[in-house]
Order: structure tokens, then C-alpha cells, then sequence
């Protein structure tokens, strides 16, 4: 038999058995449990009756989201080629745009939380491109399915209560938020405890809604990153060049020195010159899996010989000084090549 049906609170379900991998067939009485639990913990956490019954009444489980939280994949590319993806002329062009379109609100949050426009619409644009992007999966039915699976499950259950507190506090129909798979959602795609800390009411209506309100969207982008430390003064990154030979074991950001010594070690500006030294400490990011090691346009700005003679330029690596901004960023995402694209994106909005 290659497919179960399931009696879930009157509805029934079609369900690939292969959805549920060594257990063979549905565990309704697994199902039921989690069902009752979420009806339980939400009640002594003082979530109204309406969005509980919404969430319980006709749940659905969808085997596409355990397939995609089982099979994600893994993109090898290069940090060239995830910035050509990411910082695209188009997604620079549209960032503008977004920039005249909402000047008002932008000056407003830069006004209260200290982080400039165009780190504001970097997010966003990496985030949504914009709000253009839109999110299928009904965000109960993805919890409960993910819940029921069972990797993740306290994470997921967690999810799923912090939304049901935001829906019935906002008065907002919880049958009608939609996210991503693992639970992203919004123009800056929050998960439910991120919305709960830090979701603001950026168009006063009283309620946060950061799927259909910009303002609470970017209100909350700008409190987030405020309480994570931001600081408007410093810049994200500088791409420099390296000695090729240079010990490559601190190209990875963790590691963390003084400007002062790094440019000893031979850190510079892409031109040859010597990079800023200021009282801070910076890491250092390179994609030591590209042709990081270039002796040709780059080599050339930082040979000794002049420019009319036979010697051969010195091979650098190119790499990134990645400044505190930079590791406020990851704790948004933890990605370096997210945060490198949030600052090359930023940099691209800069007016």
C-alpha cells in the first residue's frame, strides 16, 4: 500500500506512507497528543479561545514539509557567485526604488533606532527582495507537522505558541498567516520568538502585523538590529588584500585582532595602501574555495616594481575585515556570506 488515510477531527487526509519513514503509517495518537498540548500550553499562557480553536479545529499534516526540512540542500557556491545571486543589478534597482517609495518611514526608523536606511533596505531586499516574495505554507499546519516529526520538536512547539500569543494579542486570524516551511515570516521573514521580542507597531494602528504593514515590518527590522547593538558609525566590511602567503586558518571570522595588527601582518586596502587603524578589533573572511589567490588585477595594484617593467606582480588573497557590525549581523543570520551580502547590498543603497 503506498498511501494512508487519516481521520484528523473530521477531515480526512491523503498521506504518502513514505512521509513517515520507519513508523510505516500515521501515529494519531502521537497527532492527538500534540494537538492537546498546544490546546493546553496555550490556554495557561492566555491565548484567546478563537485562536486556539482555529488552530486545533482542522489542523492538516503536509509531507512536503518533512521532506524539505529532511533534504535541504546544500548550495556549493562560491562567495562570487552567492553575491552575483544575491546583489543582483535588478535587486539593487529595486532597493532604489523601495528607497523613494518609502523615505517617510525609513528617516523614521533610522530617527528611533539608529540604523541607517539603506542597512534597513539590505535586509529587506535579501530578506523578501522587497516584500515581493511571498510565503505559501499556513504556518500552523507547518509547526504541527514539524512537531510531529520530531527533530525539532520542542523548537517547533515553541514556534507555534509564541505565534498563537501574537495572533490573539494583535487580533490577527491565525488561519491566514503564511510562512516559510520552517516558519520565516514578514518582509524580514521573523521566526514567531524573534516577532515576540522584538515586533513593534510601526504604523500605530495598535496591533503588529509585519506580513501586511511595511512600517511594523521595518519598525521591528530596525529594533532588532538596535537591540543587537548597532552601531551607525561603523562600517560592516572592507574588502583588502592579503600576502599570499598568509596563514589561512584565520580567514574564517573567528578569529579577532586589533587593525593595528593585522595591518603588521599585512592586511591592505585593495589599492596597496594601508588600511584605517582605529582603537577596534575586526576578523578576517575569504573563500579560500575560489580562486582566492589572484596574480593578475588585484596582484597588480600592490607590486613594488613599476608599472613598465617585466617583474612578475606578487599573488594576494582577497579577503574581507569583517568589523563588530558584522557579527551583529550573524546573529540574525549566521551565514558570512550573508552578512558579506548584506553589507555589499547596503553599500550598493548608500546615498
Amino acid at each position: 500500500m503506498g498511501k494512508f488515510i487519516a481521520r484528523l477531527c473530521g477531515v480526512l487526509l491523503l498521506i504518502p506512507v513514505a512521509a513517515f519513514g520507519d513508523r510505516g503509517c500515521f501515529d494519531m495518537d502521537r497527532w492527538n497528543g500534540i494537538l492537546d498540548d498546544v490546546r493546553t500550553s496555550a490556554t495557561a499562557m492566555g491565548v484567546g479561545d478563537a485562536t486556539i480553536r482555529a488552530v486545533v479545529k482542522s489542523p492538516a499534516f503536509i509531507p512536503a514539509i518533512i521532506k524539505s526540512d529532511a533534504n535541504q540542500a546544500e548550495f556549493k557556491l562560491t562567495l562570487d557567485q552567492y553575491l552575483a545571486r544575491t546583489v543582483s543589478s535588478v535587486r539593487i534597482a529595486n532597493g532604489k526604488k523601495a528607497a523613494g517609495q518609502y523615505p517617510t518611514m525609513l528617516g523614521r526608523v533610522e530617527g528611533k533606532y539608529g540604523v541607517p536606511r539603506h542597512v534597513i533596505l539590505a535586509f529587506w531586499g535579501l530578506e523578501s527582495n522587497y516584500g515581493a516574495v511571498k510565503s505559501r505554507h499556513k504556518l500552523t499546519d507547518a509547526f504541527l507537522t514539524l512537531m510531529y516529526d520530531g527533530r525539532r520538536e520542542t523548537f517547533f512547539r515553541k514556534q507555534l505558541l509564541a505565534l498563537m500569543q501574537t495572533a490573539s494579542k494583535n487580533n490577527l486570524n491565525i488561519s491566514e498567516i503564511r510562512g516559510s516551511w520552517a516558519g520565516a515570516m514578514g518582509h524580514f521573514q521573523f521566526i514567531p520568538t524573534t516577532l515576540a521580542q522584538y515586533g513593534v507597531d510601526g504604523n500605530g494602528d495598535g496591533k503588529i502585523d509585519i506580513i501586511h504593514s511595511v512600517g511594523d515590518a521595518m519598525f521591528s527590522a530596525g529594533n532588532y538590529l538596535n537591540r543587537l547593538g548597532w552601531d551607525k558609525n561603523q562600517r560592516i566590511v572592507r574588502r583588502v588584500i592579503l600576502p599570499a602567503d598568509f596563514d589561512r586558518s584565520l580567514l574564517n571570522g573567528d578569529t579577532k585582532k586589533s587593525l593595528a595588527e593585522w595591518a603588521e601582518l599585512g592586511v591592505r586596502n585593495l589599492d596597496g595602501s594601508a588600511i584605517p587603524v582605529v582603537d577596534m578589533t575586526a576578523g578576517l573572511v575569504a573563500d579560500m574555495n575560489q580562486s582566492a589567490i589572484l596574480a593578475a588585477d588585484m596582484a597588480s595594484a600592490v607590486t613594488d616594481a613599476p608599472s613598465d617593467t617585466d617583474i612578475a606582480p606578487r599573488p594576494v588573497i582577497v579577503a574581507y575585515l569583517t568589523y563588530p557590525n558584522f557579527y551583529r549581523i550573524k546573529k540574525w543570520n549566521s551565514s558570512n556570506w550573508y552578512a558579506i551580502a548584506v553589507a555589499t547590498l547596503a553599500d550598493e543603497l548608500k546615498q
